[in-house]
């Protein structure tokens, strides 16, 4: 790729380290950013509409560029990042640092690195005479399940002219990326019966209820495994489910009346994860759920969703990827990991490619780094798609 204009390049570099100084782990308000991003917009004569959560303490941002009558381009990022813990930390997790032509800290790659492009070519396009529109999309509460940007796609799509494609700017390394697998995250709540151990056949055990309804869960994750179904376009080329938490218990000679434990099922796209559930969750009602009642009426199973997420399918037959084939590198395949692009082609009904600076090798882990040459390559990839803006 060809050097981009230094002058933006320095002002996106600028633009991250404003936008990482801003300590959005998901636990804590983005308004900060979120007002940030507002009065930078603003300075250029872009309004920005704001969709805040229940608390008011979060909100998701949207501008657009350009008309507002024709279908556009929506380019998304999430303001929101994992915490930053770890004591291997060499500079301040939210102080941009620059060492070896990579910039560190927390959301540079995942995913701010792309939002400050996108930000620093504000100044070009609102000079441009654009045919169609970019909606620059900022959400909160990605990384705890993708919880927040529900509204503000609602709301795109219910536009007279909803975008006709929208790039999701996750560390792909400027790779394009064509499908993404959804998620279904559940709590399950054991009850039982407590007393003294050496009469454990007249209690109910909820331990090891639960133990056989992992192991019931386990099977089933074998059989996708064996017989699918497969999409080898996926790093993993089919569904998964586990465990991935347990507690219960409250000494070695009490047989234990509470266990809870939670699990999840990664599916492929076009695999009804919900009809899945369904069935494990009805199988083990009529077993075990059944047989603890049987020997206890207050006992049994609880089931809670705590988050899900739909998969993301492959667009690039779609006549909006013509806007994006002949700029980007490379189609790359299909991720395990989650983002929006679910929810912006299965909510919105807006066709949806993954495509961003960066690495994901590099997310969510001590000393998160992105390459200035990762910032250069999107800032001329957002070039390009505005030369096709300019051009449609």
């Amino acid at each position: 790729m060809s050097k981009p204009n230094m002058s933006r390049l320095h002002n996106a570099i600028d633009l991250l380290g404003k936008l990482v100084a801003f300590d959005t782990t998901s636990k804590n308000s983005n308004l900060g950013l979120i007002h940030f991003v507002r009065d930078y917009l603003a300075q250029y004569g872009i309004e920005s509409t704001l969709f805040h959560d229940e608390t008011g303490e979060k909100a998701n941002l949207l501008a657009t560029i350009g008309p507002k009558d024709v279908p556009g381009i929506a380019l998304s990022g999430h303001t929101d990042v994992v915490p930053a813990l770890e004591k291997s930390w060499i500079s301040p997790a939210f102080e941009l640092t620059e060492r070896d032509g990579k910039l560190f800290g927390r959301g540079s790659a995942d995913m701010k690195g792309f939002s400050a492009c996108a930000l620093a070519m504000v100044p070009e396009l609102v000079k441009r005479d654009l045919a169609i529109p970019f909606h620059l999309c900022l959400s909160y509460d990605e990384e705890v399940g993708c919880l927040g940007v529900g509204s503000m796609v609602d709301h795109l799509a219910n536009l007279k002219t909803p975008p006709r494609l929208a790039v999701i700017g996750e560390p792909t390394e400027m790779k394009v990326i064509n499908g993404q697998k959804g998620k279904f995250s559940m709590r399950v709540s054991v009850t039982g019966t407590a007393g003294h151990s050496s009469f454990a056949p007249r209690h109910v055990n909820a331990i090891e209820y639960a133990a056989r309804a992992i192991a019931m869960i386990s099977d089933l994750a074998r059989e996708f495994e064996e017989n699918g179904p497969f999409d080898n376009d996926f790093t993993v080329p089919h569904s998964t489910m586990l465990t991935t938490t347990i507690g219960g218990g409250t000494a070695t000679n009490v047989t234990p009346d509470f266990c809870e434990f939670t699990f999840e099922i990664r599916h492929l796209p076009e695999h009804d994860a919900k009809s899945v559930l369904d069935g494990i969750k009805e199988k083990i009602i009529s077993t075990l759920d059944a047989e603890m009642k049987a020997k206890e009426a207050e006992t049994g199973f609880e089931w809670e969703e705590i988050f899900s997420y739909p998969g993301m399918g492959d667009c690039t037959d779609a006549e909006a990827f013509e806007l994006v084939r002949n700029i980007v590198p490379e189609v790359s395949g299909k991720v395990s990991y989650g983002s929006e692009g679910g929810i912006f082609e299965k909510q919105g009904n807006i066709p949806s490619i993954i495509c961003g600076p960066g690495s994901i090798k590099q997310a969510h882990k001590a000393n998160e780094f992105i390459e200035i040459s990762q910032i250069e390559e999107c800032l001329e990839f957002l070039e390009k798609l505005s030369d096709q803006a300019v051009a449609a």
